[in-house]
Protein backbone atom coordinates (compact mmCIF):
# COMPACT_ATOMS: atom_id res chain seq x y z
CA UNK A 1 0.00 0.00 0.00
CA UNK A 2 2.24 2.77 -1.04
CA UNK A 3 2.04 6.12 -1.70
CA UNK A 4 3.00 5.98 -5.27
CA UNK A 5 0.36 3.65 -5.80
CA UNK A 6 -2.69 5.74 -5.00
CA UNK A 7 -0.98 9.11 -6.27
CA UNK A 8 -0.04 11.84 -3.90
CA UNK A 9 -2.97 13.71 -4.20
CA UNK A 10 -4.90 10.21 -2.85
CA UNK A 11 -2.33 9.94 -0.27
CA UNK A 12 -2.39 13.54 1.82
CA UNK A 13 -5.15 14.67 4.34
CA UNK A 14 -7.31 17.66 3.14
CA UNK A 15 -5.99 21.17 4.55
CA UNK A 16 -6.53 21.57 8.36
CA UNK A 17 -7.63 25.20 8.95
CA UNK A 18 -9.83 26.18 12.20
CA UNK A 19 -12.95 28.18 11.28
CA UNK A 20 -11.45 31.60 12.36
CA UNK A 21 -9.20 31.49 9.51
CA UNK A 22 -11.44 30.40 6.96
CA UNK A 23 -13.57 33.17 8.05
CA UNK A 24 -10.83 35.32 8.02
CA UNK A 25 -10.09 34.57 4.05
CA UNK A 26 -13.78 34.51 2.92
CA UNK A 27 -14.31 37.63 4.34
CA UNK A 28 -10.53 39.43 2.93
CA UNK A 29 -11.04 37.64 -0.65
CA UNK A 30 -14.83 37.61 -0.82
CA UNK A 31 -16.15 40.00 1.12
CA UNK A 32 -18.16 37.28 2.08
CA UNK A 33 -19.17 36.65 5.82
CA UNK A 34 -22.08 34.71 7.47
CA UNK A 35 -22.64 30.99 8.82
CA UNK A 36 -20.70 28.43 8.63
CA UNK A 37 -20.48 24.73 8.29
CA UNK A 38 -18.28 21.97 7.55
CA UNK A 39 -18.60 19.60 4.75
CA UNK A 40 -17.25 16.46 4.50
CA UNK A 41 -14.74 15.68 1.53
CA UNK A 42 -12.15 13.32 0.20
CA UNK A 43 -8.87 15.46 -0.58
CA UNK A 44 -10.21 19.39 -0.07
CA UNK A 45 -11.31 21.55 2.71
CA UNK A 46 -15.01 22.63 1.99
CA UNK A 47 -16.86 24.96 4.39
CA UNK A 48 -20.73 25.99 3.84
CA UNK A 49 -21.28 29.90 4.44
CA UNK A 50 -24.62 31.27 4.69
CA UNK A 51 -25.64 34.87 4.34
CA UNK A 52 -29.16 36.44 4.68
CA UNK A 53 -29.16 36.87 0.64
CA UNK A 54 -27.44 33.15 -0.10
CA UNK A 55 -25.42 30.39 0.43
CA UNK A 56 -21.70 29.58 -0.82
CA UNK A 57 -18.87 26.85 -0.56
CA UNK A 58 -15.65 27.82 0.39
CA UNK A 59 -13.17 25.56 -1.31
CA UNK A 60 -9.91 24.75 0.04
CA UNK A 61 -7.78 22.91 -2.32
CA UNK A 62 -5.67 20.32 -1.24
CA UNK A 63 -1.69 21.37 -1.51
CA UNK A 64 -0.92 18.23 -3.25
CA UNK A 65 -3.17 19.30 -6.13
CA UNK A 66 -0.78 21.17 -8.78
CA UNK A 67 -2.47 24.65 -9.22
CA UNK A 68 -2.71 24.19 -13.18
CA UNK A 69 -5.03 21.20 -12.21
CA UNK A 70 -7.22 23.16 -9.77
CA UNK A 71 -7.19 25.93 -12.26
CA UNK A 72 -8.43 23.34 -14.89
CA UNK A 73 -11.45 22.65 -12.71
CA UNK A 74 -12.08 26.42 -12.15
CA UNK A 75 -12.13 27.08 -16.12
CA UNK A 76 -14.21 23.91 -16.58
CA UNK A 77 -17.04 25.32 -14.43
CA UNK A 78 -16.47 29.22 -15.97
CA UNK A 79 -17.07 26.62 -19.45
CA UNK A 80 -20.82 25.59 -18.40
CA UNK A 81 -21.30 29.01 -16.75
CA UNK A 82 -23.64 29.39 -20.05
CA UNK A 83 -24.98 25.89 -20.40
CA UNK A 84 -28.33 26.04 -18.61
CA UNK A 85 -26.93 22.75 -16.53
CA UNK A 86 -27.18 22.69 -12.58
CA UNK A 87 -23.71 22.90 -11.47
CA UNK A 88 -22.25 25.36 -9.12
CA UNK A 89 -20.82 28.95 -10.40
CA UNK A 90 -18.03 30.45 -9.58
CA UNK A 91 -17.92 33.44 -7.40
CA UNK A 92 -14.80 36.05 -8.61
CA UNK A 93 -12.69 37.28 -6.00
CA UNK A 94 -12.80 41.16 -4.90
CA UNK A 95 -10.00 41.85 -7.73
CA UNK A 96 -12.22 40.16 -9.96
CA UNK A 97 -9.90 36.53 -10.00
CA UNK A 98 -11.96 32.82 -10.50
CA UNK A 99 -9.40 31.97 -7.61
CA UNK A 100 -6.85 33.31 -5.18
CA UNK A 101 -3.44 31.39 -4.77
CA UNK A 102 -2.32 31.10 -1.60
CA UNK A 103 0.06 29.68 0.97
CA UNK A 104 -2.35 26.98 2.24
CA UNK A 105 -3.69 26.02 -1.36
CA UNK A 106 -6.06 27.36 -3.49
CA UNK A 107 -9.28 29.06 -2.58
CA UNK A 108 -12.49 29.49 -4.47
CA UNK A 109 -15.89 30.46 -3.89
CA UNK A 110 -19.00 28.65 -5.41
CA UNK A 111 -22.46 28.82 -5.31
CA UNK A 112 -24.42 26.54 -3.25
CA UNK A 113 -26.90 24.05 -4.66
CA UNK A 114 -30.00 23.04 -3.14
CA UNK A 115 -31.38 19.87 -3.26
CA UNK A 116 -31.55 16.23 -1.80
CA UNK A 117 -28.34 14.12 -2.13
CA UNK A 118 -29.01 11.10 -4.67
CA UNK A 119 -28.23 8.67 -2.12
CA UNK A 120 -30.89 9.87 0.27
CA UNK A 121 -33.36 9.98 -2.29
CA UNK A 122 -35.83 7.39 -3.44
CA UNK A 123 -33.90 5.27 -6.38
CA UNK A 124 -36.32 5.08 -9.40
CA UNK A 125 -36.03 3.74 -13.12
CA UNK A 126 -37.34 6.85 -13.93
CA UNK A 127 -34.53 8.74 -11.67
CA UNK A 128 -31.95 6.58 -13.06
CA UNK A 129 -32.94 7.42 -16.50
CA UNK A 130 -32.99 11.19 -15.57
CA UNK A 131 -29.25 10.51 -14.17
CA UNK A 132 -28.24 8.88 -17.63
CA UNK A 133 -29.35 12.06 -19.52
CA UNK A 134 -27.88 14.65 -17.31
CA UNK A 135 -24.97 12.73 -17.41
CA UNK A 136 -24.88 12.85 -21.46
CA UNK A 137 -26.09 16.61 -21.18
CA UNK A 138 -23.04 17.38 -18.88
CA UNK A 139 -20.41 15.71 -21.46
CA UNK A 140 -22.45 17.99 -24.26
CA UNK A 141 -21.59 20.80 -22.30
CA UNK A 142 -17.65 20.09 -21.74
CA UNK A 143 -17.62 19.28 -25.37
CA UNK A 144 -15.23 21.71 -27.08
CA UNK A 145 -13.07 22.61 -23.53
CA UNK A 146 -9.53 21.65 -23.44
CA UNK A 147 -7.13 23.07 -21.01
CA UNK A 148 -3.36 22.34 -20.54
CA UNK A 149 -3.72 20.20 -17.20
CA UNK A 150 -6.76 18.09 -18.96
CA UNK A 151 -4.60 14.91 -18.73
CA UNK A 152 -3.26 14.95 -15.14
CA UNK A 153 -3.06 11.37 -13.96
CA UNK A 154 -5.58 10.46 -11.42
CA UNK A 155 -6.35 6.81 -10.35
CA UNK A 156 -10.03 7.53 -10.20
CA UNK A 157 -9.80 7.81 -14.01
CA UNK A 158 -11.12 4.32 -15.64
CA UNK A 159 -8.23 4.54 -18.30
CA UNK A 160 -5.29 4.09 -15.06
CA UNK A 161 -7.21 1.16 -13.97
CA UNK A 162 -4.34 -1.59 -14.99
CA UNK A 163 -2.31 0.70 -12.23
CA UNK A 164 -4.14 -0.83 -9.46
CA UNK A 165 -3.33 -4.12 -9.55
CA UNK A 166 -0.73 -3.26 -6.39
CA UNK A 167 -4.13 -2.18 -4.57
CA UNK A 168 -6.42 -4.92 -4.46
CA UNK A 169 -5.01 -6.69 -1.54
CA UNK A 170 -6.56 -3.89 0.38
CA UNK A 171 -10.14 -5.75 -0.36
CA UNK A 172 -10.78 -7.86 2.74
CA UNK A 173 -13.09 -10.25 1.44
CA UNK A 174 -11.31 -13.09 -0.42
CA UNK A 175 -13.91 -14.22 -2.91
CA UNK A 176 -14.65 -10.19 -3.20
CA UNK A 177 -10.84 -9.92 -4.42
CA UNK A 178 -10.28 -12.12 -6.30
CA UNK A 179 -13.70 -11.31 -8.73
CA UNK A 180 -12.17 -7.76 -8.64
CA UNK A 181 -8.82 -9.34 -9.75
CA UNK A 182 -10.83 -11.17 -12.63
CA UNK A 183 -12.18 -7.91 -13.57
CA UNK A 184 -8.96 -5.98 -14.20
CA UNK A 185 -7.83 -8.69 -16.04
CA UNK A 186 -10.39 -8.46 -18.36
CA UNK A 187 -10.09 -5.07 -18.44
CA UNK A 188 -6.32 -5.58 -19.36
CA UNK A 189 -6.98 -7.70 -22.40
CA UNK A 190 -10.51 -6.50 -23.90
CA UNK A 191 -10.71 -2.72 -22.80
CA UNK A 192 -7.42 -1.05 -22.11
CA UNK A 193 -6.19 -2.47 -26.05
CA UNK A 194 -9.57 -0.11 -27.81
CA UNK A 195 -9.24 2.83 -25.61
CA UNK A 196 -7.32 4.54 -28.50
CA UNK A 197 -10.16 3.69 -30.89
CA UNK A 198 -12.65 5.59 -28.76
CA UNK A 199 -14.07 9.13 -28.41
CA UNK A 200 -12.14 11.16 -25.97
CA UNK A 201 -13.27 14.73 -24.45
CA UNK A 202 -12.71 16.30 -20.82
CA UNK A 203 -15.69 14.49 -19.01
CA UNK A 204 -16.91 15.03 -15.18
CA UNK A 205 -15.32 11.60 -13.92
CA UNK A 206 -17.16 10.95 -10.70
CA UNK A 207 -21.04 11.36 -11.03
CA UNK A 208 -21.62 9.30 -7.84
CA UNK A 209 -24.70 10.00 -5.76
CA UNK A 210 -23.01 12.22 -3.28
CA UNK A 211 -21.72 14.58 -6.14
CA UNK A 212 -25.58 14.73 -7.21
CA UNK A 213 -28.50 16.94 -6.05
CA UNK A 214 -32.49 15.47 -6.74
CA UNK A 215 -35.49 18.49 -6.46
CA UNK A 216 -36.95 18.15 -3.02
CA UNK A 217 -40.30 17.42 -4.12
CA UNK A 218 -39.50 14.99 -6.84
CA UNK A 219 -36.34 12.94 -6.72
CA UNK A 220 -37.26 12.07 -10.44
CA UNK A 221 -35.38 15.31 -11.33
CA UNK A 222 -32.20 16.05 -11.78
CA UNK A 223 -30.99 19.65 -9.47
CA UNK A 224 -27.73 19.86 -8.98
CA UNK A 225 -23.96 18.40 -9.86
CA UNK A 226 -21.61 18.78 -7.89
CA UNK A 227 -17.97 18.33 -7.29
CA UNK A 228 -15.51 18.67 -10.91
CA UNK A 229 -12.51 17.58 -8.99
CA UNK A 230 -12.06 14.42 -10.75
CA UNK A 231 -11.82 15.99 -14.24
CA UNK A 232 -9.75 14.52 -16.80
CA UNK A 233 -9.02 14.01 -20.51
CA UNK A 234 -10.62 10.34 -21.10
CA UNK A 235 -13.33 8.25 -23.52
CA UNK A 236 -16.41 10.09 -22.85
CA UNK A 237 -18.14 7.10 -22.14
CA UNK A 238 -15.82 6.40 -19.08
CA UNK A 239 -18.05 8.97 -17.57
CA UNK A 240 -21.10 7.48 -19.01
CA UNK A 241 -19.90 4.14 -17.03
CA UNK A 242 -18.83 6.26 -13.80
CA UNK A 243 -22.28 7.41 -13.23
CA UNK A 244 -23.81 3.96 -14.41
CA UNK A 245 -21.91 1.73 -12.01
CA UNK A 246 -24.09 3.86 -8.76
CA UNK A 247 -27.28 2.92 -10.50
CA UNK A 248 -27.00 -0.89 -11.29
CA UNK A 249 -29.69 -2.84 -9.22
CA UNK A 250 -28.30 -6.34 -8.26
CA UNK A 251 -31.46 -7.88 -8.39
CA UNK A 252 -31.69 -6.76 -12.58
CA UNK A 253 -28.33 -6.09 -13.29
CA UNK A 254 -28.36 -6.87 -17.14
CA UNK A 255 -31.86 -4.60 -17.17
CA UNK A 256 -30.78 -1.75 -15.53
CA UNK A 257 -27.43 -1.62 -16.85
CA UNK A 258 -29.77 -1.32 -20.58
CA UNK A 259 -32.30 1.28 -19.56
CA UNK A 260 -29.22 3.38 -17.98
CA UNK A 261 -27.48 3.23 -21.72
CA UNK A 262 -31.04 3.30 -23.51
CA UNK A 263 -31.35 6.82 -21.52
CA UNK A 264 -27.82 8.33 -22.21
CA UNK A 265 -27.73 7.00 -26.00
CA UNK A 266 -31.24 8.67 -26.60
CA UNK A 267 -29.79 11.97 -25.89
CA UNK A 268 -25.83 11.20 -26.96
CA UNK A 269 -25.54 8.20 -29.31
CA UNK A 270 -22.84 5.60 -28.44
CA UNK A 271 -21.02 4.14 -30.98
CA UNK A 272 -21.23 0.28 -31.88
CA UNK A 273 -17.70 0.20 -29.42
CA UNK A 274 -18.59 2.62 -26.63
CA UNK A 275 -21.65 0.37 -26.44
CA UNK A 276 -20.05 -2.86 -26.75
CA UNK A 277 -17.57 -1.91 -23.95
CA UNK A 278 -19.94 0.00 -21.34
CA UNK A 279 -20.59 -3.37 -19.58
CA UNK A 280 -16.68 -3.93 -18.64
CA UNK A 281 -16.14 -0.19 -17.80
CA UNK A 282 -18.97 0.14 -15.55
CA UNK A 283 -17.24 -3.19 -13.41
CA UNK A 284 -13.85 -1.80 -13.69
CA UNK A 285 -15.55 1.67 -12.00
CA UNK A 286 -16.50 -0.81 -9.47
CA UNK A 287 -13.70 -2.44 -8.87
CA UNK A 288 -11.63 0.77 -8.79
CA UNK A 289 -14.17 2.47 -6.36
CA UNK A 290 -13.24 -1.22 -4.06
CA UNK A 291 -9.87 -0.98 -4.87
CA UNK A 292 -9.21 2.90 -3.76
CA UNK A 293 -11.46 2.59 -1.16
CA UNK A 294 -10.22 0.34 1.12
CA UNK A 295 -6.28 1.49 0.54
CA UNK A 296 -7.32 5.05 1.77
CA UNK A 297 -9.87 3.48 4.56
CA UNK A 298 -6.44 1.52 6.11
CA UNK A 299 -4.57 5.05 5.78
CA UNK A 300 -6.91 6.98 7.08
CA UNK A 301 -9.71 5.39 9.82
CA UNK A 302 -10.49 8.38 11.58
CA UNK A 303 -12.33 9.15 7.82
CA UNK A 304 -13.12 5.76 7.43
CA UNK A 305 -16.90 6.21 7.48
CA UNK A 306 -16.34 8.83 4.61
CA UNK A 307 -14.03 6.89 2.17
CA UNK A 308 -15.81 3.87 2.12
CA UNK A 309 -19.15 4.91 1.49
CA UNK A 310 -19.73 3.80 -1.62
CA UNK A 311 -18.33 0.39 -1.68
CA UNK A 312 -21.75 -1.27 -0.62
CA UNK A 313 -23.03 0.16 -4.08
CA UNK A 314 -19.72 -1.16 -6.01
CA UNK A 315 -19.62 -4.57 -3.91
CA UNK A 316 -23.19 -5.58 -4.63
CA UNK A 317 -22.96 -4.27 -8.37
CA UNK A 318 -19.64 -5.99 -9.52
CA UNK A 319 -21.11 -9.34 -8.17
CA UNK A 320 -23.89 -8.98 -9.62
CA UNK A 321 -22.28 -8.22 -13.14
CA UNK A 322 -19.96 -10.69 -12.54
CA UNK A 323 -22.83 -13.51 -13.00
CA UNK A 324 -24.12 -12.26 -16.22
CA UNK A 325 -23.73 -14.20 -19.34
CA UNK A 326 -21.44 -12.82 -21.77
CA UNK A 327 -23.40 -13.30 -24.47
CA UNK A 328 -27.01 -12.09 -23.11
CA UNK A 329 -25.13 -8.87 -22.28
CA UNK A 330 -23.49 -8.54 -25.28
CA UNK A 331 -26.61 -8.88 -27.47
CA UNK A 332 -28.20 -6.00 -25.08
CA UNK A 333 -25.95 -3.61 -25.74
CA UNK A 334 -26.55 -4.05 -29.38
CA UNK A 335 -30.08 -3.66 -29.04
CA UNK A 336 -29.52 -0.02 -28.07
Amino acid sequence: MTTSSLGDLLSSSPPALDDATLAALAQTHFGVAGGMRRLTSERDLNLQITTPEQSYVLKLTNLAEPREVTDFQTKALLHLEQSGLPVPRIIRTLSGAPQAFLPQGTLRLLTYLDGVPMHQSPRTTVQTCAMAAMAARLTIGLSGFSHPASGHVLQWDIKQAAALRPLLAAIPDESLRSIATQTLDRFDVGVAPHLQDLRWQVVHSDLNPHNVLTAPRNPDQIAGVLDFGDMVYTPLICDAAIAASYQIDPAAPLESLQVFARAYHAVLPLTALEARLFPALVATRMLTTLAIAYTRAARYPENAAYILRNVPTARDGLLALARLDPASTKTAMESL
